[in-house]
């Protein structure tokens, strides 16, 4: 008996590491294959978040000439003397290269016939402004502002790049030089740890930042050149990584585009790219050959850290399934936050859905099923366009057929995410109606499927019950009366008497909405010229209201009076600076407030989000900017 039960143990331990040995081969070839997409997937992640920077900087300075082009045209359009503009040149020029960006060599351009230089060159006679590339660009770019392909200064070496922008007279161009040393530098970081190096080229393959700063300027693009093939594939390759032999060694190539058709690129040794996954791998070996000794004289024990680990896995997956409920319910948001005028609808849908469900007999599964289908039913509209949802007026034909395909966008939206043909039929399904009229498909009575009708009820009875823009909610009785009058016809007559029991039971009208759609902004400052720009800002958006306030005090004395959804406040301000007014806003009022100042200083901006106000907005500010600071800050705020 004792021999057979060692045969037994012998046995059971060779079938154990027989097993383990298949399951370590198996993890092997998995988690090399694991880590090294992961570290591919490294690479494309940081040659896109460099590129991004890359983006950000040329970006802020294409604004500069952007920003410098409007007030040259200002200058002329008011017949302002071409000394004040030469002038005024000078001036940006200086401020530029203090406060902006030490890179900035100058601006200059062509106006009104002269050139004039705020950098102080004279150029030698018989310059034509109209033969260069800065003005020829600009002419091509047509009013946008266009990027000059770099170019090596013959006195300085330095590389260099013209930002030019053609203004409304259709023959003056302001342009903008910059040193590309800011773009060297984070050239230079271009890297995976100590692995790689990388570089900048523009669309014709001239090297505009190399980590060896002497490659600058060099045409790599040349077919005879050693960077050629791995040129030609970035240019080439749809995708953001590929491999390349240089010189006899094997790379991997990460590249991605920047604007103008710059390629970023960054170049790994496949041997340096693989040298931590190779040693990854060999711990994973060590560690599998550990993990067979400990099942050999800790098989029990083994047994029980199984449970464990099935237990914790359990956990793990309750705490996914809790993040994707939190997903949806965030993506949702975000689809209601597109209509201004249905805030919530989605939610409120999906709570009287799963009553109704509920009140039906379903299981507390089939109820959590259907109020998802009845958050994500409106899914769809991130399809139609902002204007067209938001619009206050009658919609045209053109713009109704727009909102009626929304069910079938949201079915395919929803059809590879869910397996439960529920959520997605609800989505699809809940626009027809039980005699056959509705939409997309015109399904009748009972082939409509049951949660499209359950849902149908329900988003009827909160359009009814809710704000808009054009009217409040409409009274109980007159909803009650629709949804009588719709049983048989638009709304399966059982599930309609569920709806109608559920208002019965509601007598003091609670299943509406409350929220006012018209919302009041306190601009504070003492120049009354920027609280009628944000009026005319404003003047085409119906839901909001502008009132103004000379000096802090002032806007204390309204807080008194009144309340108020959102300050838009100046900081520079006599007597109270906008910094001293917060916390006497804050004693009568917890209202978001986003200060205004023309103060571009980083540490201005710490301290205005130190003190915790909604936004921060710079002076001179752009319409769009401002409306969607003010959008953002009152809709995120509701959803809060």
């Amino acid at each position: 008996m004792k021999n057979l039960k060692k045969r037994w143990y012998i046995l059971m331990i060779l079938c154990t590491i027989v097993a383990l040995f298949i399951m370590t081969a198996y993890n092997y070839d998995a988690f090399k294959k694991s880590i090294q997409e992961n570290a591919i997937d490294v690479g494309c992640s940081s040659i896109s978040n460099i590129s991004s920077r890359l983006d950000a900087y040329l970006s802020q300075r294409i604004e500069v000439v952007h920003t410098t082009a409007d007030t040259i045209e200002f200058m002329m359009e008011s017949g302002i003397a071409e000394a004040e503009i030469e002038n005024y040149l000078v001036f940006v020029t200086e401020h530029y290269q203090e406060d902006i960006d030490e890179n900035f060599t100058g601006i200059y351009g062509l106006f009104d016939g002269t050139y004039l230089d705020g950098a102080g060159w004279i150029p030698e006679e018989g310059y034509d402004p109209r033969t260069r590339d800065w003005y020829r660009a600009a002419a091509e770019a047509a009013g946008n502002t266009a990027l000059v392909s770099p170019y090596v200064d013959a006195q300085t070496g330095d590389v260099m790049i013209s930002f030019s922008e053609l203004l409304n007279d259709g023959e003056s161009v302001v342009s903008l030089d910059i040193k590309l040393d800011h773009i060297q530098e984070m050239t230079e970081t271009i890297a995976l740890g100590d692995a790689g190096y990388g570089f900048v080229v523009d669309s014709d393959g001239m090297v505009v930042a190399h980590r060896d700063s002497a490659l600058k300027g060099e045409e790599f693009y040349a077919p005879d050149h050693v960077m050629y093939k791995v040129l030609q594939g970035a240019y080439e390759s749809e995708h953001s990584h590929f491999t390349a032999e240089i010189e006899g060694e094997k790379y991997v190539v990460f590249t991605d585009t920047l604007m103008g058709g710059w390629k970023a690129v960054m170049l790994v040794e496949e041997e340096a790219l693989f040298h931590e996954a190779r040693y990854a791998l060999m711990r994973n070996l060590l560690v599998s050959a550990g993990i067979s000794v400990l099942i050999i004289l800790f098989f029990s024990v083994t047994f029980v850290k199984m449970n464990q680990s099935i237990r914790a896995e359990k956990e793990s997956i309750s705490k996914v399934e809790e993040m994707n409920h939190k997903i949806i319910r965030a993506l949702v948001r975000t689809i209601d936050a597109k209509d201004r005028y249905t805030n919530g609808h989605s939610l409120r849908v999906a709570e009287y859905s799963k009553e109704i469900a509920r009140r039906m007999k379903k299981s507390e599964k089939e109820q959590e099923t259907i109020y998802y289908a009845g958050l994500l039913h409106d899914v769809g509209k991130i399809r139609i366009p902002v204007e067209v949802i938001n619009k206050p007026g009658k919609l045209t034909d053109e713009e109704y057929e727009q909102i009626k395909i929304h069910p079938i966008t949201s079915y395919h939206i929803l059809k590879d995410i869910f397996d439960d043909v529920q959520v997605k039929n609800g989505a699809k399904f809940h626009h027809e109606r039980y005699d056959g009229a509705g939409y997309p498909n015109g399904l009748k009575k009972d082939n409509i499927p049951e949660v499209a009708r359950i849902i149908g009820v329900a988003d009827t009875y909160d359009a009814m019950a809710s704000n808009r823009s054009y009217r409040k909610a409409l009274p109980q009785e007159v909803v009650r009366a629709e949804i009588e009058k719709g049983k048989g016809k638009q709304f399966d007559p059982e599930i309609a008497d569920i709806m109608l029991q559920m208002m019965e039971e509601d007598a003091d009208y609670r299943m509406k909405e409350t929220r006012s759609y018209l919302k009041k902004i306190l601009v504070v400052d003492d120049e009354p010229m920027n609280t009628r720009m944000v009026q005319v800002i404003f003047k085409d958006s119906p839901t909001y209201e502008i009132i103004g306030a000379g000096s802090a005090k002032e806007a204390l004395e309204i807080l008194d009076k009144e309340a108020v959804d959102l300050i838009l406040l100046d900081v520079m301000m006599p007597e109270i600076d906008g910094f001293e007014a917060i916390p006497k806003i804050r004693e009568k009022s917890d209202v978001p407030i986003v200060l205004m100042t023309g103060d571009r200083h980083l540490e201005t901006i710490e301290k205005a989000v130190s003190i915790g106000v909604e936004d921060y907005l710079t002076k001179p500010f752009q319409p769009l900017v401002l409306k969607e600071i003010v959008h953002s800050c009152l809709q995120y705020q509701k959803m809060s």
